[in-house]
């Protein structure tokens, strides 16, 4: 099984730059896409951002398209999320983890508090 650490949030203006880390343990991370997942003051968790076991194919929610990079380590083991121009509307815990599909995701980190003030 897959364990996983996320780190990098922070407090940031609006307009300013943060970029998330995630590092996993166990299992055999190239297997598996990877996502990033928030979940903001009392809403549910969304999807963020995707990318595929080689990296090659990404896919992004439409409310960070153009402002979001996601990227990966397979020989480190880990799955970043750049993140640009942010808003306030993308204060939230961001997760990593497999993406939304039909199967179990891994067991949820302890995600990374990300703030943007206005």
């Amino acid at each position: 099984q897959v364990q996983l650490v996320e780190s990098g949030g922070g407090l940031v203006q609006a307009g300013g730059s943060l970029r998330l880390s995630c590092a996993a343990s166990g299992g055999t991370f190239s297997n598996y896409a990877m996502g990033w997942i928030r979940q903001g003051p009392g809403k549910e968790r969304e999807f963020v951002a995707s990318i595929s076991r080689g990296g090659g194919s990404r896919t992004y929610a439409d409310s960070v398209k153009g402002r979001f990079t996601i990227s990966r380590d397979n020989a480190k083991k880990m799955v970043f999320l750049q993140m640009n121009s942010l808003k306030p509307e993308d204060t939230a815990v961001y997760y990593c983890n497999r993406p939304p599909g039909n199967y179990d995701p891994f067991t949820w980190g302890q995600g990374t508090q990300v703030t943007v003030s206005s």
